[in-house]
C-alpha cells in the first residue's frame, strides 16, 4: 500500500482553490491525490500528520473534490475512508470521511 504523507506536500495545508493561495486543497488533490488514485486506485493510506493544521476548505476540497471530479465513486469513496490516518487528530478522518460521504450524495454514483 502506497502511504502519502500531506507533510510531503506542505506543513502549512493552505485555502481551497489554488487562486486563493499556495498549497492549497485543489493543488493537492490535483498534483497529488488524483495521481496516485489513477496508479495505485484507493490502495493508498493518507498520513495527516506533521502539518500546523488543516482548514476544512482545505480538506473538503481535497477529498470531497475527488467525487465531485468524478476521480472515484461511492464505493472506492467509502473504501478511502478507511484508509486515512493521524495520531496527531484522530478527528480528522471522521471529518474527512464526512466529506467524502456527503459528496457522494450530491454527485450520486459518480463513476471513474
Amino acid at each position: 500500500m502506497k502511504t502519502i504523507k500531506v507533510r510531503e506536500f506542505t506543513e502549512f495545508p493552505g485555502p481551497r482553490f489554488k487562486k486563493l493561495g499556495p498549497f492549497s486543497g485543489e493543488e493537492f488533490r490535483e498534483t497529488i491525490l488524483e495521481p496516485a488514485i489513477k496508479e495505485s486506485g484507493t490502495n493508498i493510506q493518507i498520513d495527516l500528520d506533521g502539518t500546523f493544521g488543516y482548514g476544512s476548505s482545505f480538506l473538503e476540497e481535497a477529498f470531497g473534490g475527488l467525487v465531485r471530479k468524478q476521480v472515484i465513486n461511492e464505493a472506492q469513496a467509502r473504501e478511502l475512508c478507511n484508509h486515512i490516518v493521524s495520531e496527531e487528530d484522530p478527528s480528522l478522518a471522521e471529518e474527512i470521511k464526512s466529506y467524502l460521504l456527503d459528496a457522494t450524495k450530491g454527485a450520486g454514483s459518480a463513476t471513474q
